[in-house]
C-alpha cells in the first residue's frame, strides 16, 4: 500500500435541506458578524436570502458580497476584502460554485494576514490565524469545499495562482443537493464533468496515496453513473446528491494528491477563449489519459478505477466518458469554440508553465501539449 498522512480539516455535512443549519453552525464556530460571499445568480435563485435568513434567525449579523465572477482574479478578492473589512466580519460563508468559495478563501487570506493575494501563491504562506469558513456548494464539481487552496487568477497574465494553507480550509462543508436543482443545464454538465476529471487525474498523479486513491475511486464511481442521470432527469435529487458527494470526495482526493496535465492544458483555454473550465477539461481528459497509459502504474490505476465503478476495462471507461459531451450538448472540438491552429503554440507554452503539470505521471513538453490540443482541434 502507498503511504499517506491524512489530517482532515473540514467537517462534512450532507443532506437535503442542510442549508437551514448554517446559522446554528456559524454560531457553534463563534461567528457573530458573517459575510456571505456569493454571485448574482445565486441571489436570483433565492439561495443567498435563505442563507441570510438562517444566519439572522440565530441572532447573527449577516451581510452579503455578491460580486463573485467566474474565474475570480486578484481584483475580485480585493473588492470582497473591502466589504469584509468595512463590516468587521469574523466568519465567512462561501455560497456558490468554486469561484465563490475561492473568493471567500482569497479574501480570508488578505483580511487576516495583510498584503495582497499574490503574496500567498504556493503553500503555507499565511503566518497568522484565519477566520472560520463555512463552504456551501451550489454546484457539484470543483470540490473546493474540501480543499485548502484558493485558485485566483493573475489579472495581467491570467495564470491561476494556487494559494494554499491548512488554515484556509473550510471548517465546515455543508452539502445540500437541493441547492443544485437551480443550476442551468450547461452548468450542471460542466461542473459534473470537472468532478469526473478530478477523480481521473487524482487517481494517477505522482503524489497519489492510499487515501487519495480511495476518494478518487469512490468519486469516479458516483459521478460516472449519476451525471448521465442528472443530465437526462434534472429533478432527480438522489442523483444530484450522488454528484455532490462525489465532487466533495474528488476535492478530498485533490487535497491529498493534486492534479495533472488535463488541468494544465485547460487553463489557457479558459483564459484566452473563455471556455468553461469543466468543458475544457472534458475535451482534453481522454487525450491525457491515452498518453498516461504509457506509464504502467497509471494504466493499472485507471483499470482499478474502471472496475470499482463496475466497468470492465479502461476502454469502457473511455466510452462512457466520451458520451458525456454530446449528451450535454457541448461542443466536441476546439475549432467549434473559436480556437485557431495558430494559437496552439502559445497556449501550449502557457500550459507547460502550470503547476499541476509537474504532478502528472507522464511528463509533457510544450510540443506534447501542442499535440494534445491538435487532437481535439477539428
Amino acid at each position: 500500500m502507498l503511504p499517506f498522512d491524512y489530517q482532515p480539516r473540514t467537517r462534512l455535512i450532507f443532506g437535503a435541506g442542510a442549508l437551514s443549519r448554517v446559522g446554528q453552525l456559524a454560531r457553534e464556530l463563534g461567528g457573530t458578524r458573517v459575510l456571505v460571499v456569493t454571485d448574482v445568480g445565486i441571489v436570483a435563485a433565492g439561495h443567498a436570502e435563505r442563507a441570510l435568513e438562517a444566519l439572522r434567525s440565530e441572532g447573527l449579523e449577516a451581510t452579503m458580497f455578491d460580486g463573485v465572477r467566474e474565474n475570480p482574479d486578484a481584483r475580485d478578492v480585493e473588492r470582497c476584502v473591502a466589504v469584509a473589512r468595512a463590516q468587521g466580519v469574523d466568519l465567512f460563508v462561501g455560497l456558490g460554485g468554486g469561484s465563490a468559495m475561492d473568493t471567500a478563501k482569497g479574501a480570508n487570506f488578505v483580511l487576516t494576514n495583510g498584503g495582497q493575494i499574490a503574496d500567498y501563491k504556493g503553500i503555507g504562506k499565511a503566518s497568522l490565524p484565519m477566520l472560520p469558513l463555512i463552504a456551501i456548494p451550489t454546484t457539484a464539481g470543483t470540490g473546493s469545499e474540501c480543499q485548502s487552496f484558493a485558485l485566483i487568477s493573475d489579472p495581467v497574465s491570467h495564470l491561476k495562482m494556487a494559494c494554499g494553507d491548512p488554515k484556509a480550509a473550510a471548517k465546515i462543508a455543508l452539502l445540500d443537493p437541493e441547492l443544485t436543482l437551480s443550476q442551468p443545464p450547461r452548468v450542471t454538465a460542466c461542473t459534473g464533468i470537472d468532478a469526473l476529471v478530478h477523480a481521473l487525474e487524482t487517481a494517477v498523479t505522482k503524489k497519489r496515496g492510499a487515501l487519495s486513491q480511495l476518494f478518487s475511486r469512490e468519486a469516479f464511481r458516483l459521478c460516472i453513473h449519476a451525471l448521465p442521470r442528472v443530465l437526462s432527469v434534472p429533478g432527480d435529487v438522489e442523483a444530484r446528491g450522488q454528484m455532490q458527494l462525489g465532487a466533495a470526495y474528488a476535492g478530498m482526493a485533490i487535497e491529498n494528491s493534486m492534479l495533472g496535465c488535463t488541468h494544465s492544458a485547460a487553463n489557457p483555454l479558459t483564459a484566452k477563449y473563455g471556455v468553461a473550465h469543466g468543458h475544457a477539461v472534458g475535451l482534453l481528459a481522454m487525450g491525457v489519459l491515452r498518453r498516461n497509459l504509457q506509464n504502467a502504474t497509471a494504466a493499472a490505476e485507471y483499470l482499478a478505477l474502471a472496475r470499482h465503478a463496475g466497468l470492465n476495462s479502461v476502454e469502457e471507461l473511455q466510452t462512457h466518458f466520451a458520451a458525456l459531451l454530446p449528451l450535454a450538448g457541448l461542443q466536441v472540438s476546439l475549432s467549434q469554440l473559436g480556437v485557431t491552429r495558430g494559437s496552439l503554440p502559445e497556449m501550449a507554452a502557457e500550459a507547460a508553465m502550470q503547476w499541476t503539470a509537474s504532478f502528472n505521471p507522464v511528463e509533457y513538453s510544450v510540443l506534447d501539449f501542442e499535440g494534445l490540443y491538435h487532437e481535439v482541434l477539428a
